[in-house]
């Protein structure tokens, strides 16, 4: 309940920001609890992540345990309109699989939902030190570039000839030093090769070479955030390990952050006739160079 860094989360009702806390939809303008400056991020001071959700499924034998959680989000929650049911599957299979499937479903009104898995992930074990040595490869040849705030801009520009390049594989360390001055990491939105499809598409492989572990990342989103835990600091974590900048990685599959306001970004918008649903998958392995 004290954590401020959404580590293992489910964020929503909308993951990621959202400029001035505010959007307009179908005529309506809505105001919206601003808990990063004038910015909403996560869904609000009391998120998703900060609610209390139901086990309403679990199974812990078989081939494929799994487990469902489910909550019921109030219309006018953190002043987003309508009421909303969400329900988020973890399952286990093998050989080395986590599948994540996230859905809602508007109850009374049109509203905006971009629910993301905040987990972060460090291959070389939680208490190896950071993920600078990592190798990284994102399927995506542009990102949506932000300002000051972090809040995109509108455009969607090509990640070539830039640090943000990660079309190939490289280590993170490498390219993290050539972002601008005063940038402590990666913290952008990738838009995903495919984008406009639901399909599910390739999104990103981690390789960490001392242990020689692989994640292999799918979804069905139209991006993914990179956000290399450049503001942790001095967290509590497993085993009382201290966790420090750049102690893991995250790749939040999700809509395209301040979707609400940039028309020509894929709509996050869901209806009572038009349900919301969100696959990842991960698969681990292991490797020898």
């Amino acid at each position: 309940m004290n954590d401020t860094s959404y580590i293992g989360a489910i964020v929503g009702r909308v993951a990621n920001r959202i400029g001035g806390a505010e959007f307009t939809l179908n005529g309506t303008h809505y105001e919206l609890d601003a808990n990063e400056g004038t910015s909403m991020l996560h869904g609000g001071k009391k998120g998703f992540s900060q609610v209390t959700w139901k086990v309403i499924k679990h199974e812990k034998k078989g081939p494929s345990p799994h487990i469902t959680l489910s909550y019921h989000s109030a219309d006018g929650e953190e002043g987003f309109p309508g009421a909303v049911v969400v329900f988020v599957t973890y399952a286990l299979s093998k050989p080395y699989k986590l599948s994540i499937t996230m859905k809602a479903k508007a109850l009374n009104k049109a509203t905006p939902v971009s629910l993301a898995q905040h987990s972060y992930w460090n291959l070389g074990g939680h208490d190896s030190g950071d993920i600078l040595s990592d190798e990284l490869q994102i399927f995506a040849s542009h990102i949506t570039p932000v300002d000051k705030k972090l809040i995109p801009n509108g455009e969607i520009v090509s990640v070539k000839k830039t640090p943000y390049d990660f079309l190939s594989p490289h280590v993170i360390k490498n390219l993290i030093k050539e972002l601008p001055n005063g940038s402590k990491g990666y913290d952008i939105n990738y838009v995903l090769n495919g984008y406009k499809t639901k399909k599910m598409k390739p999104v990103a492989v981690v390789y960490n070479k001392k242990s020689g572990r692989v994640m292999k990342l799918s979804a069905n989103a139209p991006g993914v955030q990179l956000y290399t835990g450049n503001y942790i600091n001095d967290v509590k974590g497993k085993g009382g390990y201290v966790y420090q900048a750049h102690a893991a990685l995250c790749l939040e599959t999700q809509g395209f952050p301040d979707s609400v306001n940039h028309r020509n970004f894929p709509s996050q918008i869901v209806t009572p006739g038009k349900p919301y649903e969100h696959f990842m998958l991960f698969k681990f392995s292991t490797k020898k160079d």
